[in-house]
């Protein structure tokens, strides 16, 4: 097999963008890394492998998938994780779209969540503890990073593979009757859940910002409350909304 050394090789361009949301977007392949995440998936694969991407001191793991080598400084430019183990080059599950004027007879099957956050990391392990907690579908709004960046889909250990997701518009498009998590809403112990709706988080520190400012803005809230600190990492206040509503806490 012939290795690839050089970087204006067109092979290793277009490999190296998937690690840029615009490439995620152009391509609609992504990079899947990290040896566990690799064998379970070559274990029980649910997506197209387009190739697996190796170096010198690697061997293949995935059988009659078209290989691509490149030489072990151009692998690590793609290793972005620094995992030293074969990448799988898959093709994006279908993301559904959600528009503006979708919302008004939009009916979530039970709690969804809308996430409008911007980190990957946090994005993709907050995507997990949807998973571990039964949310059916999350539903990202513009301002959400892109949930198969590489950081993202090693937080998620996965669940972005099987999760279906929703793209939506910005969250000040979205209705006022979501379930805002927020810190001046009803206290979690007391609040009883609906059947279905959709529950809306915000980032660390800034929370949901200009989005709930004003009376007439996510008027049903639920806190989490707190001793000592501001705020909670989304993922965290997420999944300890999200283990309420399972009954699990």
């Amino acid at each position: 097999m012939p290795i690839i050394e050089s970087p204006n090789n067109g092979s290793f361009k277009k490999l190296l963008g998937l690690t840029t949301a615009k490439g995620l977007k152009a391509e609609r392949l992504f990079l899947l890394s990290g040896e566990k995440l690799v064998r379970e998936f070559l274990a029980k694969p649910n997506l197209k492998i387009v190739y697996e991407i190796t170096e010198p001191a690697l061997k293949p793991v995935a059988k009659s998938t078209p290989q691509l080598q490149f030489s072990a400084l151009l692998f690590q430019r793609i290793d972005v994780l620094g995992t030293d183990f074969n990448i799988l080059v898959l093709a994006q599950p279908p993301i559904a779209t959600l528009k503006s004027n979708d919302l008004l007879t939009y009916v979530p099957h039970t709690i969804e969540a809308v996430v409008p956050v911007g980190d990957p990391g946090n994005l993709g392990a907050l995507i997990r503890s949807c998973e571990a907690f039964g949310v059916p579908r999350i539903i990202l709004t513009k301002e959400a990073a892109h949930p198969f960046l590489p950081k993202s889909v090693k937080a998620s250990a996965g669940s972005v593979l099987r999760l279906p997701i929703i793209r939506g518009p910005a969250l000040a498009e979205f209705p006022d009757t979501c379930i805002a998590l927020a810190m001046d809403g009803t206290p979690i112990k007391n609040f009883i859940w609906p059947k279905n709706g959709l529950l809306v988080v915000g980032e660390e520190g800034q929370g949901l910002g200009k989005a709930v400012r004003g009376k007439s803005r996510f008027a049903c809230r639920v806190s989490i409350p707190m001793t000592n600190v501001e705020s909670l990492n989304v993922v965290v206040a997420a999944s300890i909304a999200l283990a309420h509503k399972a009954g699990c806490v």
